[in-house]
């Protein structure tokens, strides 16, 4: 997209494509991946969470601008805060919407079922199969985990047990939190409070709008895109 180096760099969500970000930076220089393991892009080699994406997209800000705005959504936006804590020399600022950057805290949230953990123990103490133990992981397991499969399955269990008060913390950046008032995924609550761990962070609520801003509400999302670049500017 556009014809100069890149100003923006869009990172989707899980289980999304670069595709998600079209009505959202036309007419901008921006690049928008695929990022391993979706949409064209094989699975990475080995499994690991936001970390192990960010070595994978790091390498891309070199053909990028001097200074870059790091759009990312939910999974995507993991990775925004890992690289703008590595690269603050070529992060110029992030915009993130229906992100996990912090542990749910509400019932939503609870451990796994009883049955389900009393399965895997038994799993692990060799006494109930491998067939068996997938058939648990199909009934207990969220959509995405039931389909994940291999070594992105592995990447999904890294990614959902990592929380990044740490990250929050060191992100010096101007930050933009874009977020639907009916995402469910990421409560509303969860941007409330990681605003409130970042040095310049700006929350936006946008009504009737759920998990999926890009897609639901690309034009609030590119208007947003659009200030921050002039800001950065």
């Amino acid at each position: 997209m556009g014809t100069a180096p890149a100003a923006v760099l869009c990172l989707h969500g899980w289980g999304r494509t670069h595709r998600d970000w079209l009505g959202c930076v036309d007419g901008l220089d921006a690049i928008a991946l695929d990022l391993p393991g979706f949409g064209a892009s094989p699975a990475p080699a080995q499994a690991g969470g936001a970390a192990a994406y960010a070595d994978l997209v790091e390498p891309i800000l070199e053909d990028c601008a001097a200074r870059v705005v790091v759009v990312g959504h939910s999974f995507g936006g993991r990775i925004a805060a890992e690289l703008a804590v590595r690269r603050p020399d070529v992060v110029a600022a992030l915009v993130l919407c229906g992100v996990p950057l912090l542990r749910r805290c509400d019932r939503a949230a609870a451990k796994p079922p009883v049955g389900y953990r009393l399965l895997r123990g038994l799993h692990r103490r060799g006494m109930l199969g491998e067939h068996a133990m997938e058939r648990a992981r199909q009934r207990y397991g969220s959509a995405d985990y039931r389909a994940a499969a291999g070594v992105m399955r592995s990447v999904l269990v890294a990614a959902v047990n990592e929380s990044y008060e740490t990250h929050l913390a060191r992100i010096a950046q101007p930050v933009e939190l874009v977020w639907g008032r009916d995402d469910d995924a990421v409560p509303v609550q969860t941007a409330h409070r990681a605003c409130s761990m970042l040095a310049a962070a700006r929350l936006s609520v946008l009504d009737g709008v759920g998990h999926f801003v890009p897609t639901e509400a690309p034009d609030a999302l590119a208007s947003t895109i659009r200030q921050r670049l002039a800001e950065c500017s």
